[in-house]
Formats: structure tokens, sequence, C-alpha cells
């Protein structure tokens, strides 16, 4: 028979955090049952320590963090009065426990509610497709043969396999309903006691201890009752596979007359069955989970998994024939282009543009000195013309000009003999002013592209830092893509605890929820609905504390945990009225920065 130290053993590997159990070795087996020996014989040896010392050699301190958040509903202590002594925390560690296996059985049987009643919502195309194409490859294989007889038999028509489909959803929807309801219920009469016998739990956890365990027998013989109807629907269910499930059987509390006080050994026979009780719960809802789960992610998208696998065998084959293992170079040569490739991209869009806009920005005195010598030979070639253009008007007017005269003027008087001379351009190609008059017009139009090219190169050098940006824009978006993955994978933003948008989302939607609980279960108070007001109080909490979880780590970064931590806690109390809560939930979501809307959007 498993004694209290191994129940508590068993009970801290269901509590880890990721559902793993901790492989134990011989160390830990030595260490196991000298410690079960030791406490049976310090049971029957009378010593001076009092029962919370009993408590403590049961529930070891524990150094990992735990997975329950939401305290225990128990009053302040004076600021005057002394800490609590290690001791008396193990009595809170053992109710702390039965909160906590509560609330990890509730997420577990959340999550796939929340999946099944998503599929209940669909249309029947959606239920046939989930029947058909995300249970695995078996379920595939018989809905399509189921599919082609009902055709076969009565025509094309689904009917019959959209029945099916939403009998199977509500099955399940029925059975994970029952069992979140029942668990909802004792835990929120769980979290009642604790606060009604909170002061004497405080002041003196000797005497109101051995009251709460029977209390929480009780509860335990009500969730009996509650859930453990449950395997005799399975006997009779054949839309659920697998084997049947046990029936939960509770133990009981040992006989001991309440109205005496409880010895030390009658206190750890009582604890011992508590844990048990707490183990064959777990055990007994982990079964009846597992064969109502939602499918595996594997087996949703085996399809997609399936064309994958064989993808990546024709890709396999395709790189074996092309590696050195088949004698071809091909991978080589490609890896070859691929790193050629990647130093050209990296020259032409990283390095050479800086090395531009370096150039742009701190070689301006070189350029402007390459600028003047330009514009100096221009003006080289505009000075040409003007002399000619000079020498030509004085010997055809027969007067001398001034050097400033313009050239506009002066080239009149060229294209005006230039005129004349074309009436006979034979003759006056040899004897006459024709061919002077071409020199001096191609001269002219030497100094016009010289002046047009100028003026192009100065726009160009003008922008050569645009041209350098935008060679540098591919470089520029890769980078960007780096931070955005980089940045996503520091603020871990695909839960409710991530540090982005998406994550402050959620936090405000569990806050929501808690909300909207609230409400409802004051409306089942309203309506006198006494067992769907348990129910919905123990949603309540489950719900503060998921929120509670959430927001932890970053309201302890912005100081505001002390705070944020009394307001959830308040949420939580049964004393409080519902207005109050709602004042309350109104004013975190606008008070603390960790459930403010997020203003960036990317």
């Amino acid at each position: 028979m498993p004694t209290g130290t191994e129940t508590a053993t068993v009970s801290e590997a269901m509590e880890d955090g990721a559902g793993k159990e901790e492989p134990q070795g011989v160390k830990s087996l030595v260490s196991f049952y000298s410690n079960y020996v030791w406490n049976r014989l310090a049971a029957f040896v009378p010593t001076d320590s009092n029962f919370l010392a009993r408590v403590a050699s049961i529930r070891p301190q524990k150094t990992r963090r735990r997975n329950v958040c939401l305290p225990l509903p128990l009053p302040s202590p004076p600021l005057a009065s002394s800490p609590i002594k290690p001791h008396s925390s193990r009595v809170y560690d053992v109710l702390e426990d039965i909160l906590e296996h509560s609330y990890n059985n509730l997420h577990s049987i959340q999550k796939n509610l929340l999946f099944w009643q998503s599929r209940a919502e669909g249309s029947d195309g959606q239920k046939l497709y989930f029947m058909l194409f995300e249970r695995g490859p078996q379920a595939f294989v018989e809905g399509t043969a189921q599919l082609v007889r009902e055709t076969l038999k009565d025509g094309y028509s689904t009917q019959q396999l959209a029945l099916s489909a939403s009998a199977f959803i509500s099955e399940r929807l029925a059975v994970l309903r029952t069992l979140r309801c029942a668990l909802a219920a004792f835990l929120a009469e769980v979290y009642r006691e604790v606060d009604k016998h909170g002061e004497e739990l405080m002041k003196d956890p000797e005497k109101a201890f051995p009251s709460m365990l029977i209390t929480i027998d009780s509860l335990f013989s009500h969730l009996e009752a509650s859930i453990g109807h449950l395997h005799a629907m399975r006997e009779t269910d054949s839309s659920v596979d697998g084997s049947y499930s046990l029936p939960l059987l509770f133990e009981k509390l040992p006989e001991v007359d309440q109205g005496s006080e409880w010895t030390d050994c009658e206190i750890i026979d009582a604890i011992n069955v508590l844990y048990k009780n707490l183990e064959k719960l777990d055990s007994y809802l982990s079964l009846m989970v597992v064969k109502h789960q939602k499918p595996r992610k594997l087996t949703q998208h085996w399809i997609r998994y399936t064309c994958g696998a064989v993808g990546l065998s024709v890709c396999s084959i395709w790189v074996l024939r092309h590696s050195r293992l088949m004698g071809s170079s091909d991978i080589d040569n490609w890896i070859h282009e691929a790193r050629d490739s990647v130093a050209n991209f990296y020259v032409d869009h990283v390095e050479q543009p800086i090395l531009s806009i370096r150039d742009d920005l701190f070689d301006t005195f070189r350029k402007r000195h390459k600028g003047v010598m330009e514009v100096e030979e221009v003006q080289l070639t505009a000075n040409s013309l003007h002399r000619m253009l000079l020498a030509f008007s004085e010997q055809t007017k027969g007067e001398p000009f001034h050097e400033n005269a313009s050239d506009q003027k002066m080239l009149e008087i060229v294209m005006n003999r230039y005129e004349q001379e074309l009436e006979h351009p034979v003759q006056n190609l040899v004897k006459g002013e024709l061919a002077r008059g071409l020199l001096i017009q191609v001269q002219k139009l030497k100094l016009d592209i010289e002046t047009a090219m100028l003026e192009l190169d100065q726009i160009l050098k003008a922008n050569e830092i645009n041209f350098a940006i935008l060679a540098a824009l591919p470089a520029f978006g890769l980078s960007l893509l780096l931070l955005v993955l980089l940045r996503a994978w520091i603020k871990q933003d695909t839960r409710a605890e991530g540090r982005g948008r998406i994550a402050r989302r959620y936090r405000r939607l569990l806050l929501i929820e808690v909300e909207r609980s609230i409400m409802q279960y004051q409306d089942y108070l309203d309506h006198g609905m006494a067992p769907e007001s348990q129910c919905m109080f123990g949603m309540v909490l489950y719900s503060l504390n998921r929120l509670c979880l959430a927001v932890e780590g970053h309201a302890m970064e912005t100081g505001e945990w002390q705070l944020l931590r009394q307001d959830i806690v308040d949420l939580g109390k049964p004393s409080l009225t519902t207005d109050y809560k709602l004042k309350v939930t109104s004013r975190m979501e606008r008070a603390y920065e960790c459930l403010l809307p997020s203003t960036t959007r990317l």
C-alpha cells in the first residue's frame, strides 16, 4: 500500500509544469524508503514535536515554481505580527496542492472543450472535413468507406455522415462539460472553505486544519457522485475508442471522534488519504480527458505531413543523385555559384552603395575640384568660339569689333553670310566663306554638347546618394526581416506571457473572460441556480489563476505586482459584491501597464 510519502512523491511528479515524469534513480529509491521507515517508526515514538512538524515531513519544501499563481484567500497578517513560520507554511502547501491539481485538471479539460466547441460551431461541411481528414489515416479510410456505402445505397448524400459527426462531437462536449462543471464546483467549495476559515488557519493551524480535512473529504464524496457515473456511459458508448475507464472510488477518512483533539498519527493518516484521493482524481481525469481529447497536431495535419514526407523523400533522392556519393559534382558547383552570388550581392547591394554614400558625404572637396576642371574645359571651347566669331565678323563687316561683343549678335552675322554663300555652294565652298561658316557652326555644336553634358553630369552627381540608397534597398529589406524575426523570438509573442502586441491582446482577453464569468455567476445567483453558480465561481477562480500567471512577470518588472495581485485576490473573494468586482476589473483595464492595449502597429 502506498504511504503518504509515496503519495506525495507521485503528486509532485504529476504537478510538474511540463507534464513530464522525473526519472528516479537508485539514490531516490533509497531516500524514499529510508524516509518511509523513519516516518513509520517516528509515529510510535512519543516526541515533543507538534503536528506542524509532521506535516512538514509529509510535504517537503518545494524549490520549483508552482503552476498556481492565485494565492489562498488568507487574511494578511498585521505588520506588527511575526512572520509565518516555515512549519505553518506546510499546512498552506497542502491546501495549495489541492487547488493546484484542480487548476491543472481544469486547464486540460478547458483546452479540449474549446476545441470541440469550435468544431461544433462549424458547418456540416467543416464537420465532414474534420471526420474525414483530421482524425488520422484509419478514420479517413473508414469515413470514405462509409461515404461510399451511403452513396451507393441512397445516392449521393452526406447527411448520415454529418449526423455521425455531430453525435461524435456532442458526446465529447457532454463528457467534458460534466467534468468541468463538477471539478469547478469542487474548486469553488474548497476555496470557500479556506476563505471561511482563513483567520483560524492564520491564528491556530493545529486547531483549524483537522476540520478542514473533514470538509474536504466530504467534498471528494460529492465530486465522486458528480463524475463517478461517467465510466458507465463509456461501457455503452461506441463512439469513443479505447479501453474502458475504471470507476472513481475515493477513500474515506478513518473514523475519528470529531469532538476530541486529533493525534499526530490521525492527522498524518488523513493527509495520506487526501493525497491518495488527489492521485486517483488525477488518474481518472487524465484517462477521461485522453479518451475525449482533441486530436494531436500530427493527427490533424497528417495529410500535410504525409505530403511533406513524400516531398522530402523525393528531394533527398534528387540531392543524392547529384551528390558526390553518386559521382556527381553538381552540388559542389551549385554551392560555388551560390557563394559567388552571395558575394556579388554583398558587393553590389551593400559594399558599393555604402562606399558611394561615404564618398558623397566625405569627399566633396575632391568632387568639387573635378567639377571645376570640367567647367574650365567648356569655357575654353566657348572662348575659342568667341574668337572665331569675332574674326569672322570683323572680316565680313570690314570694321573692328569690341572684345566683349555679344556672341549672339556675331552669330547672326555668321548665319546671314552663311545663307548668302549657300546660293552658290560649290563655288563658295572653294573660294568663299562657306567652309569657314561650317567650321564655326561645328564649334558652336561642340559647345552646346559640352554644356549639356556638364549639366547632365551635375544632375547625376547630385543624385548619386539616391542611387546608392536604391541599390542598398534589397540588403536593407533583408536586414529588416531578420530584425523582425529576432524581435518576435526575443519577445515570445505567441502566448499571454509574451512581451508583444499579441500577448497584450491575450491578457486583455483573459481579463474580459474574468469579467464575463463574474457577471454570469451573478446572473445564476439572481435566478436561484445554485449548482450552476457554484460551477461558474470555480471558472472565475480558474480564469483568475490564468490571468495571474500571465501578468506576474510583467507586473514585477514594472513594480505593479503588489497592487495588481491584491486586485486579483479581491476578484476571487466570495464575500465581495459583484458591483465592486466589476469596478476593480474596469480599473485594471486602464491602470496597469501590462493590461493596456498596444499603441504600436507593425
